[in-house]
């Protein structure tokens, strides 16, 4: 028996890319804010940025800024549009942490903040509130819904670095919980019924608050799995520790919220993930020698996506003493790993990473990157899921920085280092999947300092394409099973058995079964010779 290949590509075909628009955001010259915590995310029209002291909108098409207007006015107005019921602040309000998100499903975004009381002297003594807003419509210009909750209504602590997700049927708002100097009382999880703020008027009625939940139980801050295409939900994942102590830690911990947006929400157990030792990454270095850019610890700082019941993270580690980047892919029906891989560079500490997939097993993370001869700059690395093993290409520079980078805090931080921005994204745009954007920050010349002490954002498109999909043909017994990628599910098989001029090719006419990775069907083997090619659907 000949089994023949007839349409195919190497197995390590990489995903093409070209970037498409690729423009400055925000900067601190307009928040007088550091760290931007930058974040942002892209919908049908636009991409909005959403900062520490701006939120801004931005023609998808042409990069053109539509508003920017400040955090503190988005919530006081309550959206650009005003719908009447905004916040109102006093001069000891301070708002922070910006997260949003676009949900296709819903047609509408998300967004949140914490509001915290910035005229005393450690505003971790008392519980901040969440900040939580939804669109009224696709439009993010126009008016939104407001609400302001607090953020720990049993036990009155602070949450700090607050995290959003969205699914088919809730919201989720997290938090890392602070009281004074004691940072390790635990995170806790809100859950609010995405029907409750779809309603009109939206409202917070049956929301359920889980409590402060213990870091050596549920893991060290939880980023609830934000699932745009209606393959699962109810989805927390964490690192199982943050790497402070210094040590190499080998757990995630995933939970799930059972009965979501409903009543009857409940906790699953824990379920431990056994992973390759993680330690917290070092500080990245930059020309002029110093490593006092701080690059956090092995939380996922960046938002945990799920895709075709696959879970996407993504987090900091250190590999050889430069910061590194390790991601993974979660069976989101039973928590099992699926996979999961470390990219690391001989010169670059890579560091902030985010990480976002589409429906045809493209993976892209992007990040920061910096060296003793590379300033900070943006990065993203394009990858492709094959017959389940994923594979990345190199480095692809988004936007070179230019100048050394030092927030001039670092003498009166507690840890003596530049804060810098932990909130990046990687987002699918929903109007095509083959299209990914990315936000990151850069350091800017500050003319008047004479040094970098100065960042902007940087917002990038990153337009996908796939390498030709490889047939893979194996004997099983009598069969002969017969697998293709995923992405290729247009594709037509066919079969033929003779490669003559007239031996003609015929339709397969079983249908394949999939596991959203690959397709495949069994068939009986007919004869000695028996070609297979895949034909591009019209």
């Amino acid at each position: 028996m000949v089994l023949g290949l007839m349409l195919g590509a190497d197995a390590r075909a990489q995903v093409v890319v070209q970037l498409g628009q690729n423009f400055a955001g925000s900067g601190n010259s307009q928040t007088y804010i550091s760290p931007a915590d930058g974040n942002g995310a892209i919908g049908p029209k636009y991409f909005v940025e959403f900062i520490n002291g701006a939120f801004a909108i931005y023609n998808k098409t042409n990069g053109a800024r539509v508003l920017r207007i400040t955090d503190a006015k988005f919530w006081s107005n309550a959206g650009p549009g005003g719908a009447g019921n905004g916040i109102s602040f006093t001069p000891s309000d301070g708002v922070s942490d910006p997260r949003v998100i676009y949900d296709p499903v819903s047609q509408r975004w998300f967004a949140s903040q914490v509001d915290y009381d910035v005229t005393v002297p450690d505003p971790t003594l008392e519980s901040d509130y969440y900040l939580l807003a939804v669109s009224d419509t696709s439009d993010p210009a126009g008016a939104w819904h407001v609400f302001s909750l607090l953020a720990d209504p049993e036990s009155g602590y602070f949450a700090d670095f607050p995290t959003l997700g969205v699914d088919g049927g809730s919201v989720y708002l997290a938090g890392n919980m602070f009281y004074g100097g004691n940072n390790s009382l635990g995170t806790t999880l809100t859950v609010i019924p995405k029907v409750d703020l779809l309603a009109s008027p939206p409202v917070l009625t049956n929301r359920i608050f889980f409590g402060t939940l213990d870091y050596a139980v549920n893991g060290a801050v939880l980023q609830p799995a934000t699932c745009l295409d209606g393959s699962g939900s109810g989805i927390i994942l964490a690192a199982g520790d943050l790497g402070l102590d210094l040590q190499s830690h080998s757990n995630l911990v995933a939970t799930t919220v059972l009965n979501p947006g409903t009543p009857d929400a409940a906790l699953s157990p824990a379920t431990n993930i056994l992973v390759d030792g993680y330690t917290i990454p070092f500080d990245p270095v930059q020309p002029d020698g110093s490593d006092t850019l701080a690059d956090n610890d092995a939380r996922f700082s960046a938002r945990v996506c799920t895709v075709g019941g696959v879970v996407y993270a993504v987090h900091n580690i250190e590999i050889d003493g430069r910061a590194a980047i390790r991601w993974y892919r979660i069976n989101a029906a039973n928590d099992t790993l699926l996979e999961s891989g470390t990219i690391t560079d001989t010169n670059l500490d890579l560091f902030y990473p985010s990480m976002a997939a589409n429906t045809n097993g493209v993976v892209v993370i992007a990040c920061n990157g910096s060296s003793i001869n590379t300033f900070i700059s943006s990065y993203a690395y394009a990858g492709l899921t094959q017959n389940n093993v994923t594979t990345f290409g190199p480095p692809i520079v988004l936007a070179a920085g230019s100048v050394n980078y030092h927030d001039g805090n670092e003498p009166f931080s507690p840890t003596g280092e530049s804060r810098w921005g932990d909130y990046s994204t990687v987002s699918v745009d929903p109007s095509d999947p083959d299209r990914f954007w990315t936000i990151q920050m850069l350091p800017i010349y500050d003319s008047a300092t004479g040094s970098g002490d100065l960042w902007q954002t940087q917002i990038t498109e990153l337009i996908t394409s796939l390498p030709p999909p490889q047939l893979t043909i194996m004997p099983e017994g009598m069969n002969v099973v017969v697998s293709w990628p995923f992405y290729a599910s247009g594709y037509q098989l066919q079969s033929a058995t003779n490669l003559t001029a007239g031996g003609g090719w015929s339709p397969v006419a079983q249908m394949p079964s999939t596991n959203g990775v690959v397709m495949s069907l069994a068939m009986p083997i007919s004869g000695p010779n028996e070609f297979f090619r895949l034909e591009r659907g019209q």
